[in-house]
């Protein structure tokens, strides 16, 4: 396998999710690869939207809670420098759109936050444990230490 040029970093907001974030732009920069982010929205009710809707960056909802997560990605994104075309925010269950979006648009990287607790999520954690048996790339799991 060659080098990775398209890297897909699922964020979840979490305290660590900066070390995870910087993880993935140092592999991008060594692989002179593409970056681009994702978040899936799980924890919000959505109003009338199905799993796997695509949510707007740039237009307002007037829903508070969307765009309290869409600014957060939007910071996370100009942080690191990802530009508005290959940033997603997804309402769905992770384990699926991520895998779903690194899919569609060929990423041959994963990189997700792992912080399980105990059975086999002690190891990966459920999202990562997901992404990690049903992707068709490359997944790196960065271990987050808990508190």
């Amino acid at each position: 396998m060659g080098a990775y040029q398209h890297i897909l970093l699922a964020v979840d907001f979490s305290e660590h999710g900066d070390m995870v974030a910087r993880r993935a732009k140092d592999l991008a920069g060594k692989y002179q690869a593409k970056l681009s982010l994702i978040h899936v929205l799980d924890n919000i009710p959505m109003p009338d939207t199905g799993y796997g809707t695509v949510i707007s960056l740039t237009e307002d909802s007037g829903y508070g809670l969307l765009e309290a997560e869409k600014a957060k990605l939007v910071q996370i994104s100009d942080g690191l420098g990802v530009t508005q075309a290959n940033r997603w925010l997804v309402w769905g269950a992770p384990k699926q759109e991520i895998v779903r979006l690194a899919e569609q648009e060929q990423v041959d990287l994963i990189v997700v936050g792992s912080h399980g607790r105990h059975g086999l999520s002690l190891l990966l954690g459920a999202t990562a444990n997901s992404v990690l048996h049903y992707a068709r790339c490359d997944v790196m799991a960065i271990r987050l230490q808990d508190d």
